[in-house]
């Protein structure tokens, strides 16, 4: 049973070792291996860039954003100047790229954003951004090889349409089995209490408009 601690990324009792610092739910960790081989058999070196991150690492990267001293991007990709933008404008910026503190789907363990090494350029670095899974881009063969092969381990693409909230993120896989149960276990008083002790910028804004936050960029699946 994952515990309100474990939703929100303050307990990570609930994982295990995927490899190196790279740590997700058990379950999870079996699939995501099976993948991996599968893909091997392929041609792809199919590698996590990110899997669990914790509550503190989550809250570091949106109040950095909120204050201006991370980049920020439009729909587009392309960076914008935060601190001209109001508490609201800001928050909405954020959320299309950036999860909540407390909110983020890399707190279950069962979530991770992946590439492949063997496929970016010499001198190039990862930017997780969509151009580079797209027809073009140099994941593209991987990305059309998780699209046909993803369910048959038991994961899915949780952001694959831009309805006005989360971004499209071609890059970030869930499996199922625990996300729909994380998904649907987390609620806006669990995250509320996350954030009693903690610092987290916007606050007054993001408190009044929770009930929204949620339909458009926490509950994002319900298949």
């Amino acid at each position: 049973m994952i515990t309100p601690a474990m939703l929100t990324g303050r307990s990570a009792e609930h994982l295990a070792v995927l490899s190196g610092n790279h740590r997700l739910q058990p379950a999870a960790v079996e699939a995501f291996r099976a993948m991996q081989q599968a893909a091997k058999a392929a041609g792809f070196d199919l590698q996590p860039a990110s899997t669990f991150r914790d509550f503190d690492r989550q809250l570091a990267i949106w109040n950095g954003k909120f204050c201006g001293e991370r980049p920020v991007l439009d729909k587009d990709s392309q960076p914008i100047d935060i601190t001209s933008l109001s508490a609201a404008e800001r928050c909405e910026a954020i959320l299309r790229w950036s999860a909540l503190p407390g909110a983020s789907r890399h707190h279950w363990g069962s979530d991770l954003d992946i590439y492949a090494p063997s496929l970016l350029p010499a001198g190039k670095k990862l930017q997780l951004e969509p151009w580079e899974y797209q027809e073009g881009g140099y994941f593209y063969p991987l990305n059309q090889w998780i699209t046909e092969h993803m369910a048959d381990f038991g994961f899915y693409r949780p952001f694959t349409e831009d309805k006005g909230g989360v971004a499209v993120e071609p890059w970030h896989l869930s499996y199922r089995p625990l996300a729909q149960e994380a998904e649907r276990l987390l609620t806006p008083a669990l995250l509320l209490a996350s954030w009693q002790d903690k610092e987290v910028a916007g606050v007054q804004w993001l408190t009044h408009h929770l009930p929204s936050i949620f339909s458009r960029f926490i509950h994002v699946e319900k298949g």
